[in-house]
């Protein structure tokens, strides 16, 4: 005993060493046991992911209070180095300092929050994670056509919301407005075409109409807006080639392709169905024999 004793006079820092270790491996252990248990209840929860981030900070908060307990008196040395070198950290830091800057603007600034999808730094996803530094995304996009995951994941520093514009697609409001236009033959029957495009949309959209003007309306209490209108509207066109029908709908944020597809296919059917009364349009090229160049070759 006298010699154990001897020996933790002797060596402090490794007695404090081993017990930081210790703390840190039953904490890492206990909260894995409580994830588990819990994650059968709450996996299908969106409330999962918020509930292990703060299981890790208390754990490493607890770690790190530990550290600074057991080492208070090695560290006074340290701090006042650090004091020293402030400026010269500060400036090798500043990338870091910033984007921590940018997770607590982040978290309290009501910029985004995990699950919206965002255009960051000109990356397009949905938020998966937020640390302290860089700001997890599922990309979507750029070789895949409509917003639709690529299967990448894209880390982005959060020093970005202070220098780029942030785009939200879901903050406060579930919903966009879209637009599909559809070009028709001069000579159709645009009355008719326009009748059918609206009650194709009205078919599909007016499921929506009652929580979009709910969530317009708080919109509209938090800020300043027109009174946008989200009904379907029909509009029409022309130019030298055709005749365009544009519908402008609104359309769950998550589900813009697939209600232009089932749009697409609904009118496709209706106009096949209409028959000759309404012809989809196509950029044709027509050739003409230029008749100088004909009176030429005769002449020959």
């Amino acid at each position: 005993m006298e010699s154990i004793r001897e020996f933790l006079t002797s060596y402090p820092l490794l007695v404090n060493l081993f017990w930081n270790a210790l703390i840190a491996t039953i904490l890492y252990f206990l909260r894995k046991a409580v994830l588990n248990r819990l994650y059968p209840h709450m996996r299908e929860s969106s409330s999962w992911y918020a509930v292990r981030k703060i299981a890790t900070w208390i754990s490493n908060t607890i770690i790190v209070l530990f550290v600074v307990y057991a080492f208070g008196d090695n560290l006074r040395g340290f701090s006042t180095t650090l004091g020293l070198a402030g400026a010269g950290i500060t400036y090798a830091l500043r990338e870091v300092i910033v984007s921590f800057a940018g997770w607590f603007a982040i978290m309290f600034g009501d910029f985004f929050k995990t699950g919206d999808r965002v255009l960051l730094g000109g990356i397009k996803g949905d938020v998966v994670d937020i640390g302290l530094l860089r700001t997890t995304l599922m990309e979507m996009g750029e070789w895949v056509n409509g917003d639709q995951y690529t299967g990448r994941i894209v880390r982005v520093a959060n020093s970005y919301i202070f220098n780029s514009p942030v785009y939200n697609y879901t903050a406060y409001f579930n919903f966009l407005w879209d637009e599909i236009h559809i070009p028709i033959r001069f000579g159709s029957d645009v009355k008719l075409a326009k009748t059918l495009v609206m009650e194709t949309a009205e078919e599909i959209i007016d499921q929506y109409d009652e929580e979009a003007d709910l969530q317009w309306r708080n919109m509209r209490r938090r800020y300043r807006l027109e009174n946008a209108s989200i009904e379907p509207q029909v509009f029409v066109s022309f130019d030298d080639n055709w005749i365009e029908v544009s519908l402008r709908y609104i359309v769950k944020n998550k589900r813009r392709r697939g209600t232009r597809d089932e749009l697409f296919s609904r009118l496709l059917k209706k106009f096949e169905e209409a028959g000759d009364s309404i012809q989809l349009a196509s950029e044709t090229i027509e050739v003409v024999r230029s008749q100088t160049l004909q009176t030429d070759e005769d002449n020959q």
